[in-house]
């Protein structure tokens, strides 16, 4: 793929530490969309889950999840910006490699224009983050994220990414003046089983108000 640069899109300084910040281009720091989202979230059935496999297996089984997702990441990253994919073979490179295979057959076909990959984005003064993709989809403007899971999910088990694209999208059209309408969700199991999750029309209109709600939620909670 060829990157069409139609934006100038500026880097981040990003800050790690009990809850991640980005520095923005006016000087102020503001907190990570992943941020607000894991403090306005409802965490019982994720407490439920580590109860019920133990503290040890829930910690291994979220690291190499993150290993394999941050795998699978960066060989897509390497696609979308036109660069060969490295031959790791490393266990956990060599699964990234094959979910990002198939999100490249399966999602990255549909897209015809790609404005800018591993994007960083901010809403000045609110929040910031990097969205995976933004360029054009079937046609259709759109901020595109990648995921890695375990298991294929249920529709309504993603409802965190739909909020989180709403909130990269909204940056987007507010520091960039366009009128993004479109949140793709790219998803791929560690069976290889590919899964789409779209969000377009008046259903975006409604996850960008459930946004809108959790931003306002977190931001009660700093006081």
């Amino acid at each position: 793929m060829k990157i069409n640069r139609v934006y100038d899109y500026q880097d981040l300084t990003r800050i790690d530490g009990k809850k991640r910040l980005y520095a923005t281009p006016g000087g102020g720091k503001v907190p990570s969309v992943t941020t607000i989202l894991d403090a306005t979230s409802d965490k019982t059935h994720l407490i439920a889950w580590r109860q019920r496999v133990g503290e040890e297996k829930a910690k291994q089984i979220t690291k190499e999840a993150a290993g394999v997702g941050t795998s699978m990441h960066g060989f897509l990253e390497n696609y979308t910006k036109g660069e060969e994919l490295p031959n790791k073979t490393n266990l956990v490179h060599v699964q990234g490699r094959k979910m990002a295979e198939v999100v490249i057959q399966d999602g990255l076909s549909k897209v015809d224009e790609v404005w800018g990959s591993e994007v960083h984005l901010y809403y000045p003064d609110l929040y910031a983050g990097t969205t995976d993709l933004v360029g054009v989809h079937n046609g259709v403007p759109a901020i595109m994220d990648f995921k890695q899971t375990n298991k294929p999910k249920k529709e309504e088990w993603v409802d965190n990414y739909k909020l989180q694209g709403a909130a990269y999208a909204l940056a987007h059209n507010h520091v960039y003046k366009t009128d993004i309408r479109k949140i793709v969700i790219m998803m791929c199991s560690r069976d290889l089983q590919y899964q789409e999750f779209v969000v377009e029309g008046e259903a975006f209109d409604e996850w960008s108000k459930g946004w809108s709600d959790r931003l306002m939620q977190y931001l009660g909670i700093q006081g």
